[in-house]
């Protein structure tokens, strides 16, 4: 009986940790817009929007990473929005050692994205970086 209460427990506190964290700040709304916003575009070129998006505050001289998993011969757009506190933002995407990919980019403002097409299946990361002031951010990614 008490193995069977650590496993519930186990399980269960994740959940409600997730669920306190579930509600978003002004800024992360924010940046979810202007991320969504520049998804659109690649949705005009037939990329699908995947589900979910990663957020959170973020600090100037810090880096956020993401863990994808990717797939090899499709391509994929990472589109990143942040508060109107970001004048500038910088998306990154690294390989599973953490070296860093050449991928295509736009940046403006406070949006900015990169775009590549994996030749390996495999663990990516996706980094968020603001250039000039702390923010809240928003990733989205779309892939076709």
């Amino acid at each position: 009986m008490r193995a069977w209460r650590t496993i519930l427990i186990s399980a269960l506190l994740p959940l409600a940790l997730g669920a306190a964290r579930a509600e978003e700040s002004d800024g992360e709304v924010e940046a979810r817009k202007v991320a969504l916003d520049l998804a659109g575009a690649f949705a005009n070129d037939g990329f699908k929007l995947r589900d979910g998006h990663w957020s959170g505050p973020i600090n100037q001289g810090e880096q956020a990473l993401v863990a994808v998993n990717l797939y090899a011969g499709n391509q994929y757009w990472f589109s990143v929005g942040a508060s109107e506190a970001a004048k500038k933002v910088k998306v990154q995407i690294y390989d599973e050692e953490g070296k860093p990919i050449t991928t295509d980019e736009y940046a403006e403002e406070n949006q900015a994205a990169a775009g590549f097409s994996p030749s390996l299946s495999g663990q990516y990361f996706v980094g968020i970086r603001p250039e000039e002031s702390a923010a809240a951010y928003c990733l989205v990614y779309s892939y076709k």
